[in-house]
């Protein structure tokens, strides 16, 4: 069998019931997955008993193959999935194999620089090459606006004061023990009243205790 340039990206999801394949795009890897073709060999007895061994192994060697494998690769895990096969089987694989590559192949590219094949989101329609040789203008246009609106705005939050108040520890010490008073209404460690006292001369309020007004100096 010789293989086609196509299936160098592809999965082979074939079973003793007939055959399938998951072809890849090169660029992002999502892939289209083929009709499934009946394998009609398989209804004949001779090929029953084969078919329970050789698909469990086939199976791993498929599970391994996947997108970024080359042709001689795909060659390799081919050749293990028809050992011990019929002719019939093979003739089968073969044709369904072609099929395939034709029904998948009208939904990808071949990029003429790069000689990858590619989904219709990885095609840049305008250019005629793949996204990864030709990016589209508007998309980097966009992409490159909104790094430099975030870069922006970075910058602009971080010249902008958003605290204006003091970095300072404050407590208030009891006038009658001298110790931290805590934040309430009296002391926490001697019990005494931490109300503030209005001087009878200026009338500014001085913690309770003080001997003197710390406004005007009055006793």
């Amino acid at each position: 069998m010789s293989l086609q340039p196509f299936t160098d990206n592809f999965a082979d999801n074939s079973t003793e019931a007939g055959f399938q394949f998951t072809f890849s795009c090169a660029v992002c890897g999502e892939g289209y997955k083929t009709k499934f073709i009946e394998a009609k060999s398989t209804k004949k007895g001779n090929l029953l008993k084969a078919v329970g061994g050789i698909f469990g192994a086939a199976a791993q060697i498929a599970g391994k193959y996947s997108v970024g494998y080359g042709i001689e690769r795909a060659t390799d895990v081919i050749a293990g999935r028809h050992e011990g096969m019929s002719p019939e089987w093979r003739k089968e694989y073969d044709a369904a194999l072609e099929q395939s590559q034709a029904e998948a192949k009208a939904h990808f590219h071949r990029c003429p620089k790069c000689t990858q094949w590619v989904c219709e989101n990885c095609w840049n329609e305008q250019e005629n090459l793949c996204v990864s040789c030709a990016p589209r203008e508007a998309v980097e246009v966009a992409s490159a606006r909104a790094k430099k609106k975030s870069e922006d705005i970075a910058a602009k939050a971080a010249g902008t004061k958003v605290f204006t108040g003091e970095i300072e520890a404050k407590q208030t010490l009891c006038p009658a023990c001298g110790k931290p008073a805590g934040a309430g209404k009296f002391c926490v460690n001697c019990g005494a009243s931490l109300s503030l006292v209005k001087c009878p001369k200026c009338g500014a309020k001085n913690p309770a205790g003080a001997r003197f007004c710390g406004n005007c100096g009055a006793k």
